[in-house]
């Protein structure tokens, strides 16, 4: 959404510094700071449509990163940590997942109004859903830290203790989000019929 490549650098590293202060707690399992991961790939998607082939890849290299950083100051190996395994990589569709629902609402343009409100709500669910179906269903059918056997029910099951946990988190950290859009947005309109007020006749 952002139109000069200044506006874009900088929307990026408020994004980038949110996320790395959130995602460093580990909040899956400290429920003090919630993880804004999630958030921040939907609302780059939103805001960055236009530079996804720099800004997709340094969100994840960024999300591996402070994983990794995490994770070994822990005294832990990475591959031996509990959420790591051949799931892990499935991070990356899980979130592009959460960028194309930002994208998409991008694109429709959504006003201040009822209408837009819809649009909101359905590019948000619909990338957490894809988001969570692939990130929890990779990670429980791929990673050795789910015990055998293994069934669809227990998927279903696995998957009803976490979402709402996930939900709550993304949704919030969106809100704030589209919040503070909604009022840069009237500011910007604000001022720009200020300005033109000002003209002469």
């Amino acid at each position: 959404m952002a139109t000069t490549q200044n506006q874009r650098l900088g929307i990026f590293l408020a994004l980038a510094l949110v996320m790395a202060a959130t995602r460093v707690h580990l909040s899956l399992f400290h429920h003090d700071v919630w993880d804004a991961s999630w958030a921040i790939f939907f609302l780059a998607g939103f805001w960055l449509r236009g530079s996804f082939r720099w800004a997709f890849p340094l969100l994840m290299v960024e999300a591996v990163v402070v994983d990794y950083i995490v994770i070994s100051n822990q005294g832990i190996s990475f591959w031996d940590h509990y959420c790591v395994s051949a799931a892990y990589w499935f991070l990356v569709p899980s979130y592009l997942s959460l960028w194309l629902g930002g994208s998409w609402l991008a694109r429709q343009q959504p006003g201040l109004n009822l209408r837009g409100l819809g649009m909101a709500a359905v590019a948000v669910l619909g990338g957490w859903v894809a988001c969570y179906v692939i990130s929890n269903g990779s990670f429980y059918w791929l990673s050795n830290s789910v015990p055998q056997p293994r069934s669809m029910g227990a998927w279903v099951a696995n998957m009803g203790d976490w979402y709402l946990f996930f939900l709550e988190a993304t949704v919030l950290y969106i809100a704030l989000g589209l919040v503070v859009h909604a009022l840069a947005t009237q500011l910007s309109r604000t001022l720009g019929h200020a300005g033109q007020s000002k003209l002469p006749h």
